[in-house]
């Protein structure tokens, strides 16, 4: 992906060496970078900036990275990359929840989180411009309609009967992609590939977190699906009519 200085990238980091090397390698290969060291103020200025991506480290001053994800989300639907040297799966687990798109553990080279962030900002472009075509359509076209359950592209929200459903950008596109090709099995592969733009290591729980969240929040049996259903061996599927 070819970047330009017009995207903004903000790294939320106390390590101020390892953030400033960091700076310096992404600004070298074109992007527009700036720090914050303190989580309390990453999260005034990630709202009133809105930058095209986020990288936030997990332990800061002021804010956990957690802390901050959770209390930017509800104004702020730009990818967040999480950095963290913590590898407790929990950490990563509760990250995606409160709303993280990505999760790597340190150390990691510059050259694979320039990747992750290609990705990312491929994804996001991605889906900004599928949003927008969806405004423009038909709206039968832009919101699918399964029993109770209504979900609309173009607002990007969804409701059960008469109830708002609270999700998680990541969760949203996730359950919009899957919506999308009910009555056919998705393979994490093809999940991984459409949503991040990256390939699968067979080993990232993320896709499987989301998919136990929304079921949840749809009104589905975590324990007994019937609207999202795990194909062993294959991925998911969304059925039509539950």
């Amino acid at each position: 992906m070819d970047f330009n200085q017009s995207t903004q990238i903000l790294i939320v980091e106390d390590d101020e060496r390892l953030a400033d090397l960091t700076r310096e390698y992404l600004t070298n290969n074109g992007l527009s970078v700036s720090v914050e060291h303190n989580g309390a103020v990453a999260v005034q200025r990630i709202k009133a900036e809105q930058p095209d991506l986020v990288i936030l480290d997990l332990m800061l001053p002021g804010e956990d990275g957690l802390g901050v994800c959770r209390l930017v989300r509800p104004e702020y639907s730009g990818p967040i990359i999480m950095l963290t040297a913590r590898t407790d799966e929990l950490d990563q687990v509760v990250g995606l929840e409160v709303g993280a798109d990505d999760y790597i553990c340190k150390p990691v080279t510059p050259r694979l989180l320039l990747a992750r962030i290609s990705a990312m900002l491929r994804r996001s472009s991605k889906l900004k411009s599928a949003s927008e075509t969806a405004a423009l359509t038909d709206s039968a076209e832009a919101r699918h309609h399964f029993g109770s359950l209504i979900i609309d592209n173009s607002m990007r929200e969804a409701w059960l009967g008469d109830e708002d459903i609270e999700l998680t950008s990541a969760e949203f596109d996730l359950l919009w992609l899957l919506a999308s090709n009910a009555g056919r099995v998705l393979s994490r592969e093809e999940i991984f590939s459409d949503l991040r733009g990256i390939s699968y290591n067979g080993q990232d729980r993320s896709i499987d977190v989301r998919v136990s969240r929304i079921r949840s929040k749809i009104g589905d049996d975590p324990e007994h699906p019937r609207r999202i259903k795990t194909v062993r061996s294959r991925g998911y599927l969304f059925v039509k009519e539950s």
